[in-house]
């Protein structure tokens, strides 16, 4: 059984790692959109294609997120990836030392 508890520990890490990374990304986009990015840069181009899906996505399905201009779906994202962080990491570590 120890190697299912590896594995799900080390999925855990994973999944903090990734989500933590994530959130620098849209951190940075964030920041981006407040200047006058060159819109063919690499950076910029990257950041738009990992960050588009999930804000165009809360943009599509949380309207009231948007106030006069202001797109607020960053700090959703946020939001929502510190839940994950608190919630789902923990859990499976939990998870994975009830398995020893």
């Amino acid at each position: 059984m120890f190697v299912f508890e590896n594995l799900i520990a080390a999925l855990a890490t994973l999944i903090d790692f990734v989500l933590s990374a994530y959130t620098w990304v849209i951190i940075g986009r964030a920041v981006i959109s407040w200047v006058n990015a060159d819109p063919y840069n690499p950076i910029v181009r990257f950041l738009c294609e990992i960050t588009d899906p999930v804000l165009n996505w809360l943009r599509k399905n949380l309207p009231f997120l948007v106030i006069g201009g202001i797109d607020m779906t960053p700090v959703a994202a946020i939001a929502a990836i510190i839940f994950l962080r608190a919630f789902l990491v923990p859990t499976l570590r939990q998870l994975a030392m009830g398995l020893a």
